[in-house]
């Protein structure tokens, strides 16, 4: 019974500390200017690993149709209760390289940092001392689906956004065609996963890459970066910053044509 209660308590202060992170004040608009690039009215987003819904509110608000991917079920209440608009689809379940079910191992205490990546969470405690502390003391049978899946029912997304602790090299390993943009997050100690991102990606088609550093809504990078460049600061530790999200967006993307005649009429 007190194990019980001290599980409930970790829970709550988990719950609390994501809901200070992704739903404080003014976190909203600095989301929205991130994606607008990535996101036209009637446009289809993904979002896998939604937690409470924080990106999903964003490319909502920007138009999107979007199908959100969440397999915690505490978790799928909250986004619930968060994110209002009844067009949102919400699947209770997660994404990965085949449809079946797998085990997601869920930290109470951390519940952001629940993972269905084996070799990840077994490795990441001694590879990186901020999750040193950190217990998945929790298992959870889940549904999972593929990206060419959600594709043929939802249609090609305009953006994809992957959040999966450890398990974003998977996730793509179910995409089979290009898309034209998305993000998968990084880690200090398992970048090794990004490479296998990057050189699945490459597999797809030509993309180029940025950074968005933590939780920061801004890229770090004027200029959009080649794969061999963001594998090679991959490698160089990327710059010794703790976690971030990755951006690859397609060569013949808007976004990157714009870039180019920005940078054309700033030479000139």
């Amino acid at each position: 019974m007190r194990r019980m209660a001290l599980q409930r308590l970790r829970s709550a202060g988990g719950l609390a500390r994501s809901l200070f992170i992704y739903w404080r004040p003014g976190r909203q608009r600095g989301l929205q200017r991130l994606y607008q690039p990535f996101i036209q009215p009637g446009a289809v987003a993904f979002d896998i690993g939604a937690h409470l819904g924080d990106r999903s509110a964003a490319f909502h608000a920007l138009g999107a149709k979007v199908i959100a991917l969440e397999p915690q079920p505490d978790l799928v209440k909250w986004f619930k209760r968060l994110v209002r608009p009844k067009s949102i689809t919400l699947l209770p379940m997660a994404a990965g390289p085949t449809e079946g079910f797998a085990d997601i191992a869920i930290s109470p205490g951390n519940p952001t940092l629940s993972t269905l990546a084996t070799e990840w969470r077994e490795q990441i405690g001694e590879r990186n001392s901020g999750f040193s502390q950190v217990r998945w003391e929790q298992r959870l049978r889940v549904p999972v689906t593929t990206l060419d899946t959600l594709i043929e029912e939802y249609g090609e997304p305009s953006f994809i956004k992957i959040d999966v602790e450890g398990f974003e090299a998977e996730v793509l390993a179910g995409l089979s065609s290009p898309v034209a943009a998305l993000s998968v997050e990084f880690v200090a100690g398992a970048l090794a996963v990004n490479h296998a991102c990057v050189n699945h990606l490459s597999r797809l088609g030509e993309y180029r890459y940025n950074v968005v550093a933590g939780e920061q809504r801004h890229f770090r990078w004027a200029e959009w970066q080649t794969p061999q460049a963001m594998t090679e600061w991959l490698s160089a530790g990327a710059d010794e910053l703790a976690s971030g999200d990755l951006y690859a967006c397609r060569s013949d993307h808007q976004l990157l044509q714009n870039n180019v005649h920005n940078t054309i009429h700033n030479n000139v």
